[in-house]
């Protein structure tokens, strides 16, 4: 039989020396693992909880702004033009190149918009104002789809190829590559209703194509010079743009200034496929990565900056505006 030996009593003071010199059992050490483990246990949901909290937070972050990434919709409904026109009795009035320019590099700014479709439904304009246009295209740093409509010829065409991708309505309207400046002799005319114009001028080309007299032949070819320069330079936008998509043989063979349908553009290599609206929202949305409901992505129209309407009985809204000055102007359309 075992006799257990009571443990000897002992004061406060001396209790401390008596534990180190292993006398009396520490009765303190389940107590400190138990804490350690309950501050480990502690420590671990509450890391838990955070990282929980931080995924909810990122996924939640990141499905919002991805909902909310669009393919802003640039309709170019008109003639392309350096000036804007006014509202008047019949026309709504359009915005100038410039206007259009600035709307469209301002979607730079935009983290909404992942993507750009490019409407175009314009027979051309002036040279000056499709060159603004396209630069604000070219410099676009978002993924980029024309879609022609009805009718994207000549300048219209000339801003398109700044796209990534373009996509033609089968029987749209496209082509027409070259340039155009247009002369009125009206002098016959004058002299029959007895009117006489006479210039002073500080050289014998100051009024070079003037509607008062025939243009002589060389005026002819110095307009000539001016008009192949220009046209040169779209041809290498085109070439340069469309690169190895092209049919060279048969983009010779427009180079006439002959408009073609959207087939024979595919076929040219002018566009990269035929479809409709929808197919270009979608390949917007593709090259743009974004999120599609029912195959198509969210959209957001951009309205392009123009004139103010000035009222239905103004005389600029009836009549437009009076011009005395002729103009010469190169286009592309």
């Amino acid at each position: 039989m075992k006799i257990k030996t009571p443990e000897p009593k002992l004061t406060v003071a001396e209790r401390p020396r008596a534990v180190s010199e292993g006398f009396v059992e520490r009765t303190n050490r389940p107590a400190s693992n138990n804490m350690l483990l309950y501050s480990t246990i502690l420590v671990g949901i509450v890391i838990f909880v955070a990282l929980i909290g931080l995924v909810i937070l990122l996924s939640g972050s990141f499905s919002t702004g991805f909902a909310n990434t669009c393919v802003a919709v640039v309709t170019i409904d008109q003639p392309i033009t350096v000036e804007s026109s006014d509202p008047s009795l019949f026309s709504g009035g359009s915005p100038g190149s410039e206007e259009i320019a600035k709307s469209i590099s301002d979607l730079n700014k935009r983290d909404d918009v992942g993507a750009v479709l490019f409407v175009m439904n314009s027979p051309g304009g002036s040279v000056v104002a499709t060159r603004e246009i396209y630069d604000s295209v070219k410099e676009l740093k978002k993924p980029k789809v024309a879609y022609f409509r009805e009718v994207s010829a000549s300048g219209s065409y000339y801003v398109s190829t700044a796209t990534d991708y373009i996509i033609s309505d089968p029987d749209a309207i496209t082509g027409s590559i070259g340039v155009i400046a247009t002369f009125t002799d009206m002098s016959g005319l004058l002299g029959k209703v007895g009117i006489n114009a006479t210039s002073v001028q500080s050289g014998i080309h100051k009024d070079i194509g003037s509607s008062n007299r025939p243009m002589t032949e060389n005026e002819t070819k110095i307009l000539q010079v001016l008009i192949s320069e220009v046209f040169e330079e779209f041809k290498g936008v085109v070439v340069t743009n469309r690169g190895s998509k092209l049919n060279m043989e048969k983009f010779n063979e427009i180079l006439d200034g002959r408009i073609v349908s959207g087939r024979q553009a595919k076929v040219i290599g002018l566009v990269d496929a035929l479809g409709t609206k929808k197919d270009a929202l979608k390949k917007a949305a593709e090259l743009g990565e974004i999120a599609t409901e029912d195959g198509l992505p969210r959209t957001c129209d951009i309205e392009l900056g123009g004139p103010q309407n000035n009222g239905l009985f103004g005389l600029d809204g009836i009549f437009g505006k009076l011009s005395l000055s002729k103009k010469f102007q190169l286009s592309y359309q």
